[in-house]
């Protein structure tokens, strides 16, 4: 039987909302980490058969086969296809799972999986605003699914509240959350952590673009306290949510027999692939009962993972998915997450699969596990075994 293996994996430090990377055209920023991948492993790239690249706002300069014009904006060939797929901020999650489902069936030796987001040039929910501004329809929710859901619309902002009131998380829980992911963030930016994953981007003054841009080095308590409410009443506020961010990751997978033709080394074995869908209004807690099917179907526990990736979209869904699944809080995004590192949305999953793997190399881990929520209260769960 195939093997799913993971060769490499890059991506772009971060930028925050009209920073650092917001002059870069998504189309190039997304060719610089495919490019990357073939700088890094040396592989003919006419040897690539496909890149499934995800996205979330596809419109504007992230309309129009997104994907294809990543690779028309890279070194690879024009014999190189690829797809634009969306599951929303799962999206390079999904892309990686269906290279893997490709490589493993044998009909494909050689996939790159990537994502792509600039939320600067392409704000989002751009791609949902037509008919507001046009007057043209209801919008993506019909009168037929508002009915039997009983809401206008399907809000995580609400989602996460709804977590957070379940679970019983106060603010100061979340603002405390949120310190961390700070704190960790900065000091694995000042060791050096993420040196070996980031492919450096052109600046406009002539510079390069190596670090995270949204993590708050002087963070305190009492700064991210003061940060206003999402809603009134409620205990999320920006400082407690994924930063708005800019960015590009890919990831290299191929089977047994690339391997041994192209002479590559392996950085991990893909485990588990799970995906999973459940209420679309609370939306935000479905990676609980996914990582549970996923461990079920791997024949493991929680105890067997070394890392956790739990995307930090707001500071609730990772701290009840440790409280569900009974995790250990030192394993779970041990160099920060999305609320200081920041949520490229269609580029975050294989961005979290980038930092997992080559941290799980770092640490002499074996099991690593990676999970998104996703709109539509859809999750994916990827579990890997890194490889020495």
């Amino acid at each position: 039987m195939n093997e799913a293996f993971i060769v490499e994996a890059v991506r772009t430090a971060g930028g925050r909302r009209n920073g650092a990377l917001a002059h870069w055209h998504p189309a190039d920023m997304a060719g610089e980490v495919l490019n990357a991948l073939l700088d890094r492993t040396g592989i003919d790239p006419a040897a690539i058969e496909d890149v499934i690249l995800g996205c979330v706002t596809q419109a504007g300069e992230q309309g129009f086969a997104f994907g294809r014009n990543a690779v028309l904006a890279s070194r690879l060939p024009v014999s190189v296809p690829a797809v634009t797929i969306d599951r929303q901020c799962g999206s390079s999650q999904q892309a990686i799972q269906f290279a893997a489902q490709a490589v493993l069936s044998g009909t494909q030796d050689i996939v790159i999986a990537a994502g792509g987001e600039s939320m600067s040039r392409v704000p989002m929910f751009s791609n949902i605003a037509l008919h507001a501004r046009e007057g043209l329809g209801e919008g993506p929710f019909s009168e037929r699914i508002r009915q039997r859901f009983g809401v206008e619309t399907f809000s995580q902002f609400e989602g996460a509240e709804m977590i957070a009131a379940k679970y019983g998380f106060d603010r100061e829980t979340l603002d405390r959350f949120a310190l961390e992911s700070h704190r960790r963030a900065a000091a694995a930016t000042d060791a050096g952590r993420f040196d070996s994953q980031i492919v450096p981007l052109a600046t406009v003054d002539g510079g390069l673009h190596t670090k995270d841009e949204g993590i708050r080095y002087d963070a305190t308590l009492e700064g991210i306290g003061s940060v206003k409410l999402l809603k009134e009443g409620g205990v999320v506020s920006a400082a407690s949510a994924s930063q708005i961010c800019d960015g590009a990751s890919a990831v290299l997978i191929v089977n047994e027999r690339a391997l041994k033709e192209h002479n590559l080394t392996p950085l991990a074995r893909i485990v588990n692939m799970t995906v999973t869908a459940g209420d679309p209004v609370i939306m935000l807690e479905e990676p609980i009962p996914a990582t549970k099917k996923a461990l079920a179907r791997a024949g493991m526990s929680i105890a067997d993972i070394d890392l956790y990736e739990v995307n930090e979209a707001f500071a609730p869904v990772p701290l009840a998915w440790l409280q569900a699944l009974h995790a250990d809080p030192a394993k779970l995004n041990v160099n920060g997450g999305a609320i200081a590192l920041g949520h490229p949305l269609g580029a975050t999953g294989t961005k979290l699969m980038a930092t997992l793997v080559h941290e799980l190399r770092a640490r002499g881990g074996r099991y690593g596990l990676q999970t998104v929520c996703e709109g539509g209260g859809i999750a994916n769960v990827t579990i890997v075994e890194a490889l020495a």
